[in-house]
């Protein structure tokens, strides 16, 4: 299940609005150690979602949640960009500017171990 900030930021988006953390509060009052979080501050110059508003961003805040998990994985997994650009001057030194290089290979090893989807 989306989190419900992925789920605001992609109503506001829609609504051409950006994530401000002044604008917007989200409280969570666990009930029995269950968490049910809810927007208790709202300030935006739109409408305020209501829970079914809320709901019709479900899927696309999973998709966006499972992108952004790949994406911080992958950044994880690439080497320093000072070792990446070092890769780059031996491959071409070695005139492997193709998909022959280490750089290439490093790059194609992360983003094959960590797929979009």
């Amino acid at each position: 299940m989306a989190e419900l900030k992925t789920k605001i930021k992609l109503y506001l988006e829609d609504n051409s609005k950006t994530w401000d953390e002044e604008k917007v509060i989200i409280q969570d009052d666990m009930i029995k150690g269950v968490s049910s979080p809810y927007i208790k501050t709202w300030t935006y110059d739109i409408a305020k979602p209501d829970d079914s508003k809320i709901a019709e961003y479900e899927t696309a805040g999973n998709t966006a949640e499972t992108l952004n998990s790949v994406l911080s994985k992958r950044a994880s997994e690439y080497k320093e960009l000072k070792e990446q650009l070092d890769l780059l001057y031996h491959d071409m030194t070695a005139d492997k500017g193709d998909k022959t290089g280490e750089w290439y290979k490093h790059i194609k090893a992360v983003k094959d171990a960590n797929p979009k989807g």
